[in-house]
């Protein structure tokens, strides 16, 4: 179901550049770099993973804060509405030890929680000022399609055989379809643009009884600045 509607979208997106070829000359190559933030602990979905290692790990869900890059080809279609296809990454990898409990020897019980997504966006933004300002406000939507993958690494305290510790690497992956919205402003000239955007995108993914929590939030906002090559 999921990879026939990201065709769907491709498809749709694709017969959008295309009608819109006559204004070729506008194409942007648009270039992001960011930070992407997670959703914070009182907004995420229930029965999320980070929230319930929260009830017996130290850390904070906000240190899942990372750097995002991207890059995105946008086509005119017509003076005001503009179509959009791009690639972003983000990473990160937070320690976090046990709150309540030490080894043997009493050092710390640690592991690493990390999180990757790569979401790949087809978006249609509205530019009220038309694609020919040198002010250039937006806003607009889409859908993300994230490929993500979440592992937690180290060492765990397996309760059912006497509280014994081992080492073990725990992973999930997938790809997940969700909701984005985005806003920004950029200043255009003949050949190149800048700017500052804001995306916003929203989605879940199940997880196995492996975790402590049975799903994953993946929602979370993204602050970039843009730099556009225009042809």
């Amino acid at each position: 179901m999921l990879n026939r509607s990201g065709s769907r979208v491709a498809l749709a997106c694709a017969a959008l550049m295309a009608l819109a070829a006559p204004a070729a000359a506008q194409q942007t190559l648009n270039l992001s770099v960011g930070l992407f933030t997670p959703r914070g602990e009182d907004a995420r979905v229930h029965g999320d993973v980070l929230t319930a290692n929260r009830t017996f790990l130290l850390f904070d869900v906000d240190e899942f804060n990372g750097p995002s890059v991207g890059g995105e080809w946008l086509v005119p279609f017509g003076r005001y509405v503009e179509a959009g296809a791009g690639l972003s990454f983000t990473r990160r990898t937070v320690p976090t030890i046990y709150e309540d409990f030490v080894d043997d020897d009493g050092s710390e019980i640690d592991s690493d929680l990390r999180l990757r997504m790569m979401p790949v966006a087809f978006t249609v933004r509205v530019i009220p000022t038309g694609q020919g300002s040198v002010v250039q406000p937006y806003f607009g939507a889409g859908l993300g399609i994230i490929n993500w993958r979440y592992s937690e690494v180290g060492e765990f305290i397996d309760f059912a055989a006497g509280r014994a510790i081992v080492r073990e690497s725990y992973v999930a992956s997938g790809n997940q379809a969700g909701a984005l919205a985005l806003g920004g402003i950029r200043f255009a000239g003949e050949s190149i643009s800048s700017g500052f955007e804001v995306r916003y995108q929203n989605a879940e993914a199940d997880l196995d009884e492996r975790f402590a929590g049975s799903k994953i939030d993946l929602g979370g906002w993204t602050y970039n600045f843009t730099f556009g090559f225009r042809f």
